[in-house]
């Protein structure tokens, strides 16, 4: 029997970070074990209108992170849409991780709990647009931005590469949580 992960991460490129005018273009998301070992990955595009991508993908942000929108640009024509990456993304779950992320807590109730960096706003923008895959998920989440200000506070500083890329910038959140976990050891 295959094993199944417990902690969802996520992390979604979008048009910019207004929940009521962008759209997501590019998911990753990759289940883990609580050790935050990797068992499952998986990767998407989200076809948006080209005009809106051109309208909102402006700006300081975008020309200081052109290579990335021009990436995000091209691969947009290979997207899918909004609702069909809803329904494989919710398969992949279903597929993929445990009944319930800490089984021991009943409060739990078979809700997976949403790993990132600052994945409150990623989790806005899934409720939006993604309802079949935000009915899965607990309101609670890990949020790695969280342990960044702790220890960043406490001068101890972990780098990571701003690709602004979705699977390079959740691999590198599960690297900067395990570096935290490190440090309290």
């Amino acid at each position: 029997m295959k094993k199944k992960a417990s902690v969802l991460w996520v992390d979604l490129e979008m048009t910019g970070l207004e929940v009521e005018r962008d759209r997501i273009l590019e998911v990753a998301a990759i289940g883990t074990d609580w050790e935050f070992n990797e068992i499952v990955r998986m990767e998407g595009v989200v076809k948006v209108p080209e005009e809106l991508m051109k309208e909102r993908m402006v700006g300081e942000f975008w020309e200081k992170n052109a290579k990335a929108r021009d990436g995000l640009m091209k691969q947009n024509k290979k997207g899918i849409s909004t609702e069909e990456m809803d329904e494989k993304l919710r398969k992949w779950i279903d597929e993929s991780f445990v009944e319930s992320a800490i089984t021991t807590d009943p409060t739990y109730q078979g809700k997976i709990i949403l790993a990132g960096n600052s994945v409150y706003n990623d989790k806005k923008f899934i409720e939006k647009e993604w309802p079949l895959v935000s009915e899965r998920l607990h309101y609670r989440m890990l949020d790695v931005s969280a342990w960044k200000v702790v220890f960043q506070a406490r001068n101890k500083f972990f780098t990571k590469k701003e690709e602004h890329r979705a699977m390079d910038d959740i691999l590198g959140s599960i690297s900067e949580l395990k570096y935290y976990m490190e440090k309290i050891k």
